[in-house]
């Protein structure tokens, strides 16, 4: 078995291959990270298969749609999984064909509904069920202590000591462990009790990942994430300089997207103003000239640039961001007025 960790902080991902067909997969990968797993697949000499994501992630965005469009391969999910992307469903007790390779998979509700393992001939993929001296939190949307526990002291630890234990999560630079090993250490474990574990996991206080509900957005649905609609359209236009903006006050039209309230209080000399969310409605009618040279701006040039792709999409040619936002373009020292 081929077979490499990748780490992005506190995130693992898994690429997996068979060293006799050189057939592969990525499990859980995280956006970011797209090109370092096709790099490392390519060094691995293996062809993705498939892209298998353990449970749906609420604190990291997934690449497995993407990646699996990219490459050709399937997405893996449970059958309760709500991705509508997923196109290969797993229930317990089946297995995924890799080359030579057969990955069981174990259905281990608890962190999320759509929870599950991946047993290999030494090692176990334990997604967010099982951690390295901890468990999978079951406070987040679909998760239930009581299934977590059935999953854990009923299933996955009743498995050979000698198993490794490969989590998706770890925030102290470990690698992996053993079922034996989480038995004896793991303090979450030693509360064999179920009405104990049970209060003990009622009872974390644990903050909330960043980007909670646009991660469970983005992974339930398969919807783009905020980044992606930016990234996007920041392909599709052209950026200028605060310098060069400065220098060309008065020859090009000034477009303030921001709220009223932040354009009263200051903005770029001369500038007209038609918030982001009124934009289609009004631009034609404030806008009259579809050849004029505009350049958008916002408070941090995330929304200007948004706002600059729709221009250019109704056909507004010339429509430029300017590179930064009116922050940055008042740090810098340059005029305003209110």
């Amino acid at each position: 078995m081929l077979f490499e960790q990748v780490r992005a902080g506190g995130c693992l991902s898994y690429v997996i291959g068979c060293e006799h067909t050189h057939a592969g997969m990525l499990v859980d990968p995280h956006l970011d990270q797209m090109d370092r797993y096709l790099a490392r697949a390519t060094d691995m000499g293996i062809r993705i298969h498939y892209v298998v994501e353990t449970h749906t992630h609420a604190d990291h965005f997934s690449a497995a749609r993407e990646l699996a469009s990219q490459l050709g391969a399937r997405v893996v999910m449970h059958r309760v999984a709500a991705a509508p992307f997923a196109d290969v469903r797993v229930d317990d007790g089946e297995s995924i064909a890799l080359g030579r390779l057969r990955i069981r998979t174990l259905h281990t509700p608890g962190h999320t509904e759509d929870s599950m393992c991946l047993l290999l001939e030494d090692r176990v993929l334990t997604g967010d069920t099982l951690l390295i001296g901890g468990t999978g939190r079951t406070d987040l949307p679909t998760g239930d202590p009581d299934q977590l526990y059935d999953s854990l002291f009923n299933k996955l630890l009743k498995l050979d000591g000698a198993i490794g234990v490969w989590p998706a999560h770890d925030y102290k630079d470990r690698v992996s462990s053993t079922i034996a090993d989480e038995l004896k250490t793991n303090a979450r474990l030693h509360k064999t009790d179920r009405a104990e574990f049970v209060a003990l996991m009622r009872g974390l206080d644990i903050a909330m990942p960043s980007h909670l509900s646009e991660a469970l957005r983005t992974n339930r649905s398969g919807a783009k994430t905020v980044a992606q609609l930016i990234a996007e359209a920041s392909r599709g236009i052209s950026f200028m300089s605060m310098d060069e903006v400065a220098r060309r006050l008065g020859d090009v039209l000034l477009l303030d997207v921001r709220e009223r309230s932040e354009f009263a209080a200051g903005h770029l000399p001369g500038a007209r103003h038609i918030p982001r969310g009124q934009l289609e409605l009004r631009v034609d009618k404030e806008l009259p000239d579809p050849t004029i040279r505009i350049v958008t701006y916002c408070q941090y040039g995330k929304i200007s640039t948004l706002a600059a792709a729709t221009l250019r999409s109704m056909g507004f040619g010339r429509a430029v961001a300017l590179d930064g936002g009116f922050d940055a373009w008042v740090k810098a020292g340059l005029p305003t007025e209110t």
